[in-house]
Order: C-alpha cells, then sequence, then structure tokens
C-alpha cells in the first residue's frame, strides 16, 4: 500500500513538474501569444508570436520630410534555464518581418539628397527601406515559465534583444530622375549614396532589436 501511495505522488509530482502552459502578454513587440513545456526542474522550452501591427507617422531625416511605416511581427522558439527560484536566463531564435519603410517628398517642389539641391515635379520621391534580418539569435533574462500546479496562474517577465544589423536601402524615382542623362545620373547616384550611408549611419547602427514584456500565463 506504501509503495502504491509512493509510486501515484512519484507520478503526481512528475505531471506537476512538466505540467505545460499556455502564456500571453505585451510589450514592445506588440500582443504576445505562446506556449512553454518544462521539460525538467532548471528547464522549460518555449514558442511564441507577437505582433505590433503597422504603424505610420511622419519624420525628417536629413533634411528630408518622410512618410514613415513600421511592421514589426516576430515568432521566436526558446529554452529557459532557471538559476534560482523563478528567475531564468533565455536563449533562442527569433524569425523577424520588422521593416521601416520612408517614403520622402519633395518640398516646395525640390528636394536634397546628398548635398545637391533637385528641382522636381509630380511624381517624384526619395524612398529609403530598412530591414531587419529574418532570422536571428536571441538572448535574455526574466521570470516565469518554470511550471507548477496544474490549473494555476501565474506571470511572467522578459527582458532582451534580437540580434542582428538592419540593412538600409534606398532610391530616387520619378520624371526627372528617370529623365536624367548619363552625367546628371552619375552625380544622382553619388548623392543617392551619400544619403544612404547617412541613414546607415543612423538607424542602420541598430545591432539589436530590444524586447521588453510582460503577461500571464495558466498552466495545464
Amino acid at each position: 500500500m506504501i509503495k502504491t501511495l509512493a509510486a501515484s505522488a512519484a507520478l503526481a509530482l512528475a505531471a506537476t513538474a512538466h505540467a505545460g502552459e499556455v502564456y500571453t502578454g505585451i510589450g514592445t513587440h506588440g500582443v504576445m501569444l505562446g506556449y512553454a513545456q518544462p521539460v525538467a526542474p532548471s528547464v522549460t522550452l518555449r514558442g511564441d508570436v507577437a505582433s505590433l501591427g503597422s504603424h505610420s507617422t511622419t519624420k525628417t531625416e536629413n533634411s528630408i520630410h518622410y512618410d514613415a511605416d513600421l511592421k514589426l511581427s516576430r515568432g521566436g522558439v526558446f529554452a529557459d534555464w532557471f538559476f534560482t527560484g523563478g528567475w531564468r536566463l533565455t536563449g533562442g531564435v527569433t524569425f523577424n518581418a520588422i521593416k521601416l519603410d520612408l517614403a520622402g517628398r519633395p518640398t516646395n517642389n525640390q528636394i536634397t539628397i546628398g548635398n545637391t539641391t533637385y528641382a522636381t515635379q509630380d511624381g517624384d520621391r526619395f524612398d529609403a527601406h530598412v530591414k531587419f534580418p529574418k532570422t536571428t539569435p536571441f538572448l535574455g533574462f526574466g521570470y516565469g515559465h518554470q511550471g507548477g500546479t496544474e490549473g494555476a496562474w501565474g506571470f511572467h517577465f522578459d527582458l532582451g534583444a534580437s540580434i542582428g544589423r538592419a540593412k538600409v536601402e534606398s532610391a530616387a524615382s520619378g520624371p526627372t530622375f528617370d529623365s536624367m542623362d548619363a552625367t546628371q545620373r552619375a552625380q544622382l547616384n553619388a548623392d543617392v549614396d551619400k544619403e544612404t550611408q547617412e541613414l546607415r549611419d543612423g538607424v542602420g547602427k541598430i545591432r539589436a532589436i530590444p524586447q521588453l514584456s510582460l503577461g500571464v500565463n495558466y498552466r495545464f
């Protein structure tokens, strides 16, 4: 009888220690939904998706007025190692859809690209695109997801970063630029290269996308 009770208790503890959980939260990457599965007392494997959707604004960069459109979504798979209590270190991989589109519009029928001010007409524009790598390593630390009693609520916290360098591309287009001769085109290309480099010196210096999130989880 004692052996039976002991075996039953051991099975119950094992089930509790490895109870899976669903979790949700909100943070710098928007709304998040995920699943975590403890595989050992100090190790949990999990995956989640998060999205901030699309956001538009206007900004000025190097004397060019831009209509900016930011799209940010990401998925990720992670391994948590708990070093004390519910506190943990986290490593993993994120799969990103992070893009910033900048549509530069002329002001008063002129636009300055690089060192040159160009007279423009309807349809002329200078566009830039900032893209973060699609797949990046993730490092961070946080609290929660260690597992515990089935049917229980908990909370989680994460602070970390997806590590990777943003890529910047840009181009001038429209009737004025499309009709340039070879000499004018060479000057435009040099100005576009300079403008692109100035953008790289700004947003292109980003080598990591930080992540901060808070949320709740439910074990089952």
